[in-house]
């Protein structure tokens, strides 16, 4: 089964530097089949047999503590999983590049997206939130971008449990998984 394993906070503002060579090998090691990365922000396409998201994200907090001190959370989602919260987006999300900025926040079970969209601030000119049944879809008007507080969210306590994707990159991460599924 395909799966996408998103790391939260590695490569981001000179913390937790791991190179996408040294990840994609880790990952092998640990036992983890057809393995590939996408960009340096932490995003991993692999096979495993192993159906239990929840066993996967352990084993992958696990083994990148021990092999590169990192201590962030992992979220993993399937294929068909990724499939779903693609097309569960509000209607036109992501359509609209020129005046929005668009992003699917990922969610580590047992967080909800209602639970998780309820803590999220938004400026009400330049935020829309939606919480979808999967994920939480966050667009920002491009022209009031220094009003949006989606920022705001890193001193947040739910921050420890989402990790945040934009649109092309959740669309893209959706492309490679299924190519490789083929």
């Amino acid at each position: 089964m395909k799966h996408i394993a998103l790391l939260r906070g590695i490569n981001v503002g000179g913390n937790n530097i791991i190179k996408m060579t040294d990840l994609r090998a880790c990952v092998e090691a640990a036992g983890f089949m057809d393995v590939s990365t996408y960009i340096q922000s932490g995003n991993i396409i692999f096979t495993n047999p192993r159906t239990s998201t929840a066993a996967l994200e352990t084993t992958l907090e696990q083994t990148l503590k021990d092999a590169f001190g990192y201590n962030g959370k992992v979220v993993v989602v399937t294929a068909a999983e990724l499939a779903r919260i693609v097309a569960d987006a509000p209607r036109d999300f992501g359509k609209n590049p020129e005046a929005f900025r668009y992003d699917v926040i990922f969610l580590k079970r047992p967080l909800t997206s209602s639970a998780a969209a309820t803590d999220i601030p938004t400026h009400p000119e330049a935020d829309t939130i939606y919480a979808g049944p999967h994920a939480v879809y966050f667009s920002r008007r491009i022209a009031l971008a220094s009003k949006s507080r989606l920022s705001k969210i890193t001193a947040l306590p739910v921050y420890q449990y989402v990790t945040i994707r934009n649109w092309n990159t959740t669309t893209k991460l959706l492309a490679l998984a299924q190519a490789a599924e083929v």
